[in-house]
C-alpha cells in the first residue's frame, strides 16, 4: 500500500461520482472482502461539526481496529486535530488498515477549517501509516477542488472518478439491442440501483408500467433523494432546475417558465442560481457550435439523462402514484415520450459521435454540439468542427432521425442540405450525415451512422 511519490506507507484515495451511482456500496463491499480493519464513517448532511466528531468516534469505537478502545463509548474529542490524532493511535502500525471517510463535502461544508486540518493531519501522522484512507464526495466540482494546487490537500491523494453505467453497459446488463439501450440510459441515466429492477430483455414500456406502480422504486426515489441532498438550501436553485427539467431552455425561456410564481426571480438572482446549478454539475450549458461567436444564444439542460427524465415526467407525477393512479402518469409519458426522446438523445449521440469520429473519417474533429440562430430557424442537431468554442473548420454537419419506423429520407435531405447553408463557416467541403435508429432511404448521398455503430462508441 506504499506510494512511491510520497516514500510514505499511507495511501489517499478521493473518489467521486454523482449521487446514486454507487459509490458507498463499492467501497463497503471492498473493505468487507479487503480482511483488514477498517472503518467507514458516513457524514451527515447539515450536521453540526461537534456531532459530527462524536459520530465519527462511535465509527471507530465499533470498528476493527486494533486501537478501539481508545474510542469507547461517549468519546468526546474537541477539535478535529484531537480527532486525527486519536485515530493515528488507533490506527495498526505494521499492517494495513482502511478509513473511509464519506460525503466528505458536507464536512467540509459545515467546518471550511477541516480541509487544512486533514492536510496536516495526514502529512505528519496518518500517511506514516500503512493505511488507506478513502475519501467519497458526491458533490462533483468540491471533490474536483479538493485536489486544486490551491488547495491545502493537492496532490497528497489518487482521484478517482466513478462513473454511471454508460449505453453499452447499459444494453449488456439489460440484454437490449443498440437503440432500445439507448433509450434506457436516457430513462436511468446509468443508475445500477434502477438498472437493477429492470428485467433483462423488457421493454421502455414495460420496465416504465412495472416501476411506476411501485412508490418505493429506485426509478421514482432516486431523483428526489439526489435533489434533497444536492439543493437543501438553495431553494431558489431548485426552482430553476425544475424549470429547465421541462426542456431545453434559453435564460428568457427559464425565466418565463419561472413566470406563475408569486414573486417574479430577479434577473440578477436567476443568473445566479443558473451559475450554482453549472457548478454543480447540474445543468450543462451549450452555445452554437461555428465558426462564429455565439455565446448570447447559450442554452441551459439537465446534464444527467435520469434527472432529466424524472424532471420531465417523474417529479410532478408522484402524487398520482401515491393516489394509486400510476396509470395516468404513464399516459402522460406514453404521449411526450417521442418528442422527450428526440431531445433527449441528442447529447447522447454528440458524446458517441465525438469518440467515434477518427473511425468515421474525421480525426480533426474536436467538438460536437449543434446549431441554432436566435430564432430557432434554422436548427442543426448536429455539427463536427475542429475546435470546441469558435471554430476554424466545420467539418459536417448532421439530423437526427430517432423515430421508432420513420427513415431518414429525401425531405430530411433536402431540409439538412438548407439548414446548413445557414451554419457560419459550411462550406462545400462540409459533409452531411444522418443518425438514424430505424433507417435511411437508400441512394440519398448522406453519411449514415447507425444505433449499433453509437453504442460501439463506448465499446472501444
Amino acid at each position: 500500500m506504499g506510494d512511491a511519490r510520497r516514500d510514505l506507507p499511507g495511501v489517499a484515495v478521493l473518489l467521486r461520482g454523482r449521487r446514486r451511482v454507487g459509490k458507498s456500496r463499492l467501497v463497503q463491499v471492498f473493505c468487507e472482502r479487503a480482511g483488514v480493519p477498517s472503518v467507514f464513517f458516513q457524514a451527515s448532511q447539515g450536521a453540526d461539526p461537534a456531532a459530527e466528531r462524536v459520530a465519527f468516534a462511535a465509527a471507530v469505537g465499533e470498528s476493527e481496529l486494533p486501537g478501539r478502545d481508545l474510542f469507547a463509548a461517549g468519546t468526546v474529542l474537541p477539535t478535529w486535530t484531537a480527532l486525527f490524532r486519536q485515530l493515528a493511535a488507533a490506527l495498526p502500525a505494521d499492517s494495513p488498515s482502511i478509513v473511509v471517510v464519506d460525503e466528505l463535502p458536507w464536512l467540509i461544508e459545515a467546518d471550511p477549517t477541516l480541509e487544512g486540518t486533514l492536510q496536516t493531519a495526514w502529512d505528519t501522522l496518518l500517511a506514516h501509516r500503512p493505511v488507506l484512507l478513502v475519501l467519497i464526495g458526491s458533490d462533483l466540482a468540491m471533490m474536483e477542488r479538493l485536489d486544486d494546487y490551491r488547495r491545502p490537500f493537492h496532490q497528497r491523494g489518487t482521484v478517482m472518478v466513478l462513473p454511471a453505467l454508460n449505453p453499452a453497459e447499459v444494453g449488456a446488463m439489460l440484454d437490449l439491442p443498440a437503440a432500445e439501450a439507448i433509450d434506457a440510459h436516457l430513462v436511468t441515466g446509468g443508475l445500477p440501483l434502477i438498472c437493477q429492477e429492470w428485467r433483462p430483455g423488457q421493454s421502455v414500456e414495460d420496465f416504465l408500467a412495472g416501476s411506476l406502480a411501485d412508490p418505493t422504486s429506485a426509478l421514482l426515489v432516486s431523483g428526489e433523494r439526489s435533489l434533497a441532498a444536492e439543493f437543501p438550501g438553495h431553494l431558489q436553485a431548485r426552482a430553476v432546475l425544475t424549470a429547465v427539467g421541462t426542456g431545453e431552455r434559453t435564460w428568457s425561456g427559464v425565466r418565463a417558465a419561472m413566470s406563475p410564481r408569486a414573486e417574479p426571480m430577479a434577473a440578477s438572482s436567476l443568473t445566479n442560481a443558473l451559475r450554482l446549478l453549472e457548478a454543480k454539475r447540474v445543468i450543462a450549458v451549450d452555445a452554437p457550435l461555428s465558426t462564429r461567436p455565439a455565446e448570447k444564444d447559450r442554452r441551459y439542460r439537465v446534464a444527467d439523462p435520469y434527472l432529466r427524465f424524472y424532471l420531465a415526467f417523474l417529479e410532478a407525477g408522484l402524487p398520482l402514484v401515491e393516489r394509486g393512479r400510476a396509470d395516468l402518469l404513464l399516459r402522460r409519458v406514453r404521449r411526450s415520450w417521442t418528442a422527450w426522446r428526440g431531445r433527449a438523445v441528442e447529447p447522447v449521440i454528440r458524446e458517441a459521435l465525438l469518440r467515434i469520429a477518427p473511425e468515421l473519417g474525421w480525426p480533426e474533429v474536436e467538438a460536437v454540439g449543434g446549431w441554432w440562430n436566435r430564432q430557432n430557424n434554422p436548427e442543426i442537431d448536429l455539427v463536427g468542427a475542429d475546435r470546441q468554442g469558435v471554430a476554424t473548420r466545420i467539418v459536417f454537419t448532421g439530423s437526427i432521425k430517432w423515430q421508432t419506423s420513420k427513415l431518414f429520407d429525401q425531405h430530411d435531405h433536402a431540409a439538412l442540405v438548407r439548414d446548413t447553408a445557414a451554419v457560419p463557416g459550411a462550406d462545400p467541403a462540409t459533409e452531411l450525415l444522418a443518425v438514424h435508429r430505424s433507417g435511411v432511404v437508400a441512394g440519398l448521398p448522406v453519411r449514415t451512422v447507425s444505433p449499433d455503430e453509437l453504442i460501439a462508441a463506448w465499446r472501444a
